[in-house]
């Protein structure tokens, strides 16, 4: 069975974060960090080469594929910042609709900088996506 390509890391979030052409994103990911600390307190922590992610959780599919995903986690890409958040249940698609612009894939939120979302649902909808993740995987 393949292994998780993306594990935590040993390397400097900060140090990461400061290599990022983009001022813009360069604030925004430290805004995200000090949020997402907030809510899982748990410290910001580089899996793999881009994602900054906090706490941890040991998912297994059905398929017997199984590894560890960061509870939550963000990455400062070129055009946008992928926001890895879980969203699936109804109450969290109608605080994705009073989210502010952005685009989503399956697994995540893409914003192109924080002053276009709503950064009290966006706390709402990372506490409910922490929460719905320990339920589902404890």
């Amino acid at each position: 069975m393949a292994k998780n390509k993306t594990m935590p890391t040993d390397e400097s979030v900060t140090q990461f974060i400061e290599q990022i052409p983009d001022q813009q994103k360069r604030v925004d990911s430290y805004k995200l960090i000090k949020i997402m600390e907030e809510i899982t307190a748990q410290p910001a922590t580089l899996w793999g080469p881009s994602i900054i992610g906090f706490g941890s959780y040991h998912y297994k599919y059905a398929s017997g594929h199984e590894g560890d995903a960061p509870l939550v986690g963000f990455s400062p890409r070129k055009p946008a910042i992928s926001l890895y958040l879980y969203t699936c249940d109804d109450e969290q698609k109608y605080d994705l609709e009073q989210l502010g612009k952005y685009k989503m894939s399956k697994s995540c939120i893409y914003v192109k900088r924080l002053s276009d979302i709503d950064e009290a649902v966006l706390r709402k909808i990372v506490e409910d996506g922490v929460a719905a993740v320990k339920k589902k995987y404890s």
